[in-house]
């Protein structure tokens, strides 16, 4: 298992949501989990089926599978009790942890990247990692509400190393 240094805001983001306590059963689950497959049947341009690692009692989790489903996604949504070594797994850099984790035809998505830029990533296949938004910021799918202001997704390699592949601005 790869590990990582957590940052305050890491443990936060995480305890935000639910329990972070690790348990045989979500370890297990975890390590034996497989990526999400391309949907086979369906017209050429199906979306593949996005795999998400959540809490079960996270309401902004919850509305971000929903943002997903109405894009087009299909969402497989699984609640577990310890996302910080699914994080580590997946290779997330510890600063840009978010509440919940999702594979997606080979990339990880960490936190509220809006559906359209999951599309993007996979129209554009970079050679990164993954996309993050680090932390739960306010106008982001799945944490609407007053107060909201642009915020940067970023790509991840697996050396840990951020570029900013677009801002977001959800006034």
């Amino acid at each position: 298992m790869k590990r990582f240094f957590l940052t305050t805001a890491t443990v936060l983001a995480a305890a935000a949501c639910g329990n972070a306590d690790a348990t045989p059963e979500a370890r297990a689950t975890a390590a034996t989990a497989q990526p999400a497959a391309t949907t086979a049947a369906a017209a050429p341009q199906a979306l593949p089926t996005v795999v998400v690692y959540k809490t079960e009692a996270c309401g902004c989790c919850n509305g971000w599978v929903e943002h997903l489903r109405s894009a087009g996604f299909q969402v497989d949504a699984r609640n577990v009790a310890d996302l910080m070594s699914i994080k580590g797994d997946a290779g997330v850099p510890a600063g840009n942890a978010a509440c919940h984790t999702a594979l997606v035809d080979g990339y990880v998505v960490e936190g509220h990247v809006p559906a359209d830029v999951i599309k993007r990533l996979l129209a554009e296949r970079p050679d990164v990692a993954g996309l993050a938004v680090p932390g739960m910021p306010t106008g982001s799918p799945g944490m609407e509400g007053p107060g909201a202001e642009p915020y940067d997704v970023l790509t991840f390699d697996r050396q840990g190393r951020n570029t900013v592949y677009t801002t977001v601005d959800p006034r």
